[in-house]
């Protein structure tokens, strides 16, 4: 039973498409510490430099006061220790700024990395013409099986 067991789960094992996935998910955490090195070391600070007074990790809104200690909160540290219930908008606008910034950096690379493809040479046709019926015939014939004709060379 475990001669089996182990049998099928070596086949699966050395399949190739098991063998592809795991390549990719390397690559993939491979690329994923390249992008976020592009965002955290290449993007981010030119845009810190504009935004330099603008932090949204405090913007937030009170729903409830908190039981231990009544408004105004100056941190989302503060409401959360007075207990108060809290709208963490800047938190949010935080996470989606970075998801964009993320995308938009994987997007330019894989357009780069698109760019740097090229594209395999079109096959040649199985096919041609026959110059005197016009069907399509082998390429390799000498005579059209259609109209009979000697085909040139």
């Amino acid at each position: 039973m475990f001669k089996n067991i182990f049998k099928e789960f070596k086949e699966f094992a050395v399949k190739g498409n098991m063998i592809d996935m795991a390549v990719g998910i390397i690559i993939g955490g491979a690329f994923g510490t390249v992008v976020n090195s592009i965002v955290r070391d290449l993007i981010m600070p030119p845009i810190s430099l504009v935004l330099a007074k603008v932090n949204f990790a405090n913007l937030f809104f009170v729903l409830k006061e908190g039981v231990a200690d009544q408004g105004p909160y100056h941190s989302v540290d503060a409401a959360t220790k007075a207990g108060a219930v809290i709208l963490n908008i800047g938190s949010f606008l935080n996470a989606a700024i970075s998801f964009l910034v993320v995308a938009w950096a994987v997007f330019m690379l894989v357009k780069a990395v698109n760019k740097l493809k090229t594209e395999p040479a079109p096959a040649a046709p199985k096919t041609k013409k026959c110059p005197f019926c016009a069907t399509d015939i082998p390429r390799a014939a000498i005579k059209c099986p259609n109209c009979t004709a000697d085909l040139p060379k």
